[in-house]
């Protein structure tokens, strides 16, 4: 792996590092004020919108496998506990610019949170 792929895939480690810790200001810190957010569940723009929502939300996520693409291009394969004891196993797509998170776009299979 070259070394700025390196660097991709350690910010969106941090990234989720931080947001496992609830360290909203270190996860602010890696992604830029334009970040695009699409999900199963809805979108967000801008960083402000995102975070709003993660702090009171409060996922946690556990890796089970990075892919990297290319130095703006990673995908994590992950388990996102959502709380309420459901656990859905989820695929996010962070591209990256200037060495900042820009867009993030997660998938899973809705039912199981639906059901709730």
């Amino acid at each position: 792996m070259e070394h700025t792929q390196l660097q991709a895939s350690e910010i969106v480690r941090n990234f989720i590092q931080a947001l496992n810790e609830e360290d909203f200001e270190t996860a602010r810190a890696l992604v830029t004020e334009d970040l695009i957010f699409k999900g199963v569940m809805g979108e967000r723009s801008g960083a402000e919108a995102y975070f709003n929502d993660m702090e009171k939300m409060k996922l946690k996520y556990r890796i089970q496998k990075v892919f990297v693409a290319d130095p703006e291009n990673v995908c994590l394969a992950y388990d996102i506990d959502m709380g309420n004891d459901l656990t859905v196993f989820s695929f996010g797509w962070y591209r990256l610019r200037e060495e900042k998170i820009q867009n993030i776009r997660v998938v899973f299979d809705p039912r199981p949170l639906l059901e709730q």
